[in-house]
């Protein structure tokens, strides 16, 4: 049996037991806002290593824009992802 938060104003640091069945307002807004901001951060550092002249910092900057290309990828694959127990 899972013990109840003495105060229910203070969240826990325990992950949610299960996914919520909707996806609030709230929490689509931050999802595009999460997709935006890698999208946008992977856009700038590709841009950015074109216009470098040192290897090491361009290198760098293409790492950086692969970093966050797999970060908005992986939030995609997690969104289209359907659960395995929908009824």
């Amino acid at each position: 049996m899972q013990q109840q938060n003495p105060n229910p104003n203070i969240q826990s640091s325990q992950p949610m037991a299960q996914v919520p069945e909707i996806v609030s307002t709230k929490d689509q807004l931050y999802i595009t806002d999460m997709l935006s901001w890698n999208l946008n951060a992977c856009k700038k550092a590709h841009f950015f290593a074109e216009q470098c002249q040192t290897p090491e910092l361009q290198q760098a900057l293409e790492n950086a824009g692969q970093m966050h290309q797999r970060h908005y990828n992986k939030i995609l694959e997690h969104l289209n992802t359907s659960p395995q127990n929908m009824n």
